[in-house]
């Protein structure tokens, strides 16, 4: 027990650090009330188990709210507190389109602003002689409070364009201003300069470091330690038989290295691909949770802005692809240790994994039939490995951010294959059909309605306008087609001819 209370304790202070560092400085909500939120879970469970001792589970409708109205709390109280744009992170990119802004008009009753003009009259002759007529044909220039909106012709190729005007800005303003390339109101390409936070930080004396290696160290190490404690539990050893013996503990390292190494993949994915273009990013930090799977997974930060669209995809799909390269050779090993086991009455499901329903998932189904063959049949299931239960929750995590919602990888692909207006729509169909798809998959439901919470318009690129190759639309539609196949079960004729 004083082995929990220990991690419970860490789990505090590395939940504070995280949420300081990323919503600290966008936010007037005070950190400890959104740590107090975050920590509710954990809280509440620890509480029933000191009160009802870790026997007697919690009520599973008392579990579902926490995990449903926490996180919904949490993003309330974030945006309720939200800085104006301009004095929060450094990093962050405009989140909504810049040109769209301009249709807003101030209430009478409200005090009047004056406009931000960050240049002069002289400097805006020069501005308008960075738009040449034969690329982008400037027709006007509209001041903002958060930035100026250049409107005009496209007369080239968007990445021409884009690459010429950014240079001529930079040649004549230096690294004052963000150029940004979207889609208008009309459909028309529009150009936005923002004045460049990062310059604004470090004239402020306001910059940070990029990443803490030691919160990062510190995660890790905790995370390892919470899940090899869940995979001993998976293992049916109970929280006395891990407090009479703790040498049995690590018959959960297996679990633990399995689910890490997948998760660290994924990110390491993302963050790597960033660096290739020169985006800075913070190192992968994981989530470690004391209860349930050990963790609630990992992230990176990214901390300047999306340079374009190809950019935007391959950041968002480098770790759904990376993870699965590690995925499944993992699954496949851990189902050729596991077991086939009769299907209980009370039924099964993906995350049952003392008995995983095959038909669970399309995907799941071939690689079991593909290890196991004839030993698994349509009344049967399959008891699985600790390995395999991490290979399981790999696919699970590669669906969930396959979907095509907001800041989701998924998300980022629909964005940067169709455009930040088409993507935003087909992330509303998504959340409905996933929806739908919780009364087949009931634990699909949680994640169902948070998607409903998640901001469908996913943050413009600079140059949100060029479009990506044939290559990149392939490998777009490959992974769409994975999140299908994860996700849905498989149908009742295809489950009769394959088992």
């Amino acid at each position: 027990m004083l082995v929990f209370w220990v991690l419970l304790l860490l789990l505090g202070l590395f939940t504070f650090a995280t949420v300081q560092q990323s919503v600290g400085s966008i936010t007037r909500t005070p950190v400890w009330l959104l740590w107090l939120v975050m920590m509710m879970p954990a809280l509440v469970l620890a509480g029933w188990a000191l009160v009802q001792g870790p026997e007697k589970p919690l009520p599973l409708g008392v579990l579902l709210g926490l995990f449903v109205l926490c996180p919904l709390l949490y993003w309330g109280l974030v945006q309720w507190g939200r800085k104006p744009l301009g004095s929060g992170s450094p990093a962050a990119a405009p989140s909504q389109s810049l040109a769209e802004s301009s249709a807003e008009s101030p209430s009478p009753a409200a005090p009047s602003k004056p406009p931000l003009r960050p240049i002069d009259k002289e400097e805006e002759s020069a501005l308008q002689g960075c738009f040449p007529w034969s690329v982008y044909y400037l027709q006007n220039i509209e001041y903002l409070p958060q930035a100026m909106i250049c409107r005009g012709q496209l007369r080239t190729s968007p990445t021409e364009a884009y690459e010429t005007v950014k240079e001529n800005v930079r040649r004549q303003f230096g690294d004052r201003f963000l150029v940004i390339f979207q889609e208008g109101m009309q459909g028309k390409p529009v150009f936005a300069l923002v004045p460049n936070p990062q310059i604004q930080a470090q004239a402020q004396g306001k910059s940070k470091a990029l990443t803490k290696p030691g919160l990062a160290l510190g995660l890790l190490t905790i995370t390892l330690l919470t899940t090899t404690s869940a995979g001993a539990r998976l293992l049916g050893l109970t929280e006395a038989q891990q407090q009479a013996d703790p040498s049995l503990i690590w018959q959960g390292l297996p679990y633990a290295l399995a689910l890490m190494v997948i998760l660290g993949c994924h990110e390491m994915g993302h963050y790597l691909t960033a660096r290739r273009y020169r985006m800075d990013a913070t190192l992968p930090y994981f989530i470690p949770f004391p209860f349930f799977l050990g963790t609630f997974g990992a992230f990176i930060q990214l901390r300047s802005p999306v340079p374009h669209r190809r950019a935007l995809f391959d950041v968002g799909i480098a770790g759904p692809l990376a993870g699965l390269v590690v995925t499944l050779p993992l699954l496949i090993w851990g189902l050729t240790q596991s077991t086939v086991v009769p299907i209980p009455e009370s039924g099964s499901s993906l995350l049952s994994f003392e008995a995983v329903n095959p038909t669970a998932s399309v995907l799941l189904a071939l690689f079991i039939k593909l290890t196991l063959g004839a030993q698994v049949g349509l009344e049967q299931a399959v008891h699985l490995h600790p390995v395999a239960i991490a290979g399981c929750l790999g696919l699970v995590v590669t669906a969930l951010n396959l979907m095509p919602v907001g800041q989701l990888d998924g998300g980022h692909i629909v964005h940067a294959m169709y455009g930040q207006r088409t993507g935003a729509i087909i992330g509303q169909v998504a959340r409905l059909l996933v929806l739908m798809l919780a009364f087949v998959h009931s634990e699909l439901l949680i994640w169902a309605i948070l998607l409903f919470f998640i901001p469908v318009v996913d943050q413009p690129a600079l140059n949100d306008i060029s479009e990506l190759d044939s290559r990149r639309d392939l490998l777009g539609l490959f992974a769409l087609a994975l999140l299908v196949l994860i996700v849905l079960p498989l149908p009742g004729p295809l489950a009769r001819l394959l088992f």
